[in-house]
């Protein structure tokens, strides 16, 4: 029989809105509150309408929900509906909570303290309506349809269409006000990328030995970690081999290379980050 996928419930897409609601909500605080009052901008698109807000005096919603909708519309025919859907959604209330916010008193006109809230609550924003299946700036379906065209990585073009965004903001609001900008950039940037992946990072490693049967035995019984066995071949020697591949946690990264060094210490440990696991039997398992 053929495989049906399942629908989304209508509780998940509940969830969903609601946190792209709630992400939307706090990057509109984050604005408003911290960062817009001290002249310090974010990257992207958010970054120009703050700056086009400025030399117009018009309401910065205007500007953000506009100049987004037509990276929407490719964004629909390059990642989907229901991203598009999802990320209207939330640009369009972030739109009006920087309107309702616009005549509050900012939360403190100290520029490191404003750097600092400011780029936590950004970061937290973003991050809620990226990890729910939605984005809150237009920036990354450009680079991502520009990185086919110029092949050029996603993060490199970002890089640049920022390096002119802040370079805009010196010229606009002062230099010391677009070197604040970077440091807040900066910070939203790490704090998204922990909402999205989580604080539990995972790593992945992978360990080449003469001696894999006997290193594989000794994570499973000192670490609780299983692992999985790759054929392999050398391309010196041409002689079969095998590879080790497991998951830990970053904090059992170090008791994991002493054991394998105990064992080999002429084995080969490489070691990437992983952003997501998920399905696999990963629970770990009692240590003796």
């Amino acid at each position: 029989m053929p495989r049906t996928h399942r629908k989304k419930s209508k509780s998940a897409y509940l969830i969903s809105f609601f946190f792209v609601t709630v992400g939307a909500v706090v990057m509109a605080l984050a604005l408003e509150l911290f960062l817009v009052p001290n002249d310090i901008i974010d990257g992207g698109i958010t970054g120009i309408s703050i700056i086009l807000s400025e030399l117009t005096d018009l309401p910065l919603g205007i500007f953000l929900f506009f100049i987004n909708l037509p990276f929407l519309f490719l964004g629909y025919k390059q990642i989907g509906k229901s991203f598009t859907f999802y990320t209207l959604y939330g640009i369009a209330v972030m739109s009006v909570m920087t309107q309702l916010l616009h005549h509050v008193h900012p939360a403190t006109n100290e520029k490191l303290l404003a750097v600092g809230f400011g780029g936590v609550l950004l970061g937290a924003g973003v991050g809620l309506v990226l990890r729910f299946g939605g984005s809150l700036d237009g920036t990354e379906i450009v680079a991502i349809i520009l990185s086919k065209k110029l092949r050029m990585s996603v993060g490199q073009l970002i890089m640049i269409i920022n390096l002119f965004i802040f370079t805009a903001a010196g010229f606009v609001f002062g230099w010391d006000s677009a070197m604040y900008s970077v440091f807040a950039y900066y910070l939203a940037a790490k704090l998204m990328d922990i909402v999205v992946e989580g604080i539990d990072e995972s790593k992945s490693v992978t360990i080449i030995s003469v001696e894999h049967a006997e290193i594989a035995d000794a994570i499973m019984q000192r670490l609780g970690r299983s692992t999985t066995l790759l054929y392999a071949k050398g391309g010196y020697s041409q002689e079969d081999t095998q590879m080790i591949y497991c998951i830990v946690t970053r904090l059992e990264v170090a008791k994991l290379r002493d054991i394998v060094q105990e064992i080999d210490s002429k084995a080969l440990i490489a070691i990437q980050a992983v952003s997501e696991v998920m399905g696999g039997d990963l629970q770990k398992k009692n240590v003796h």
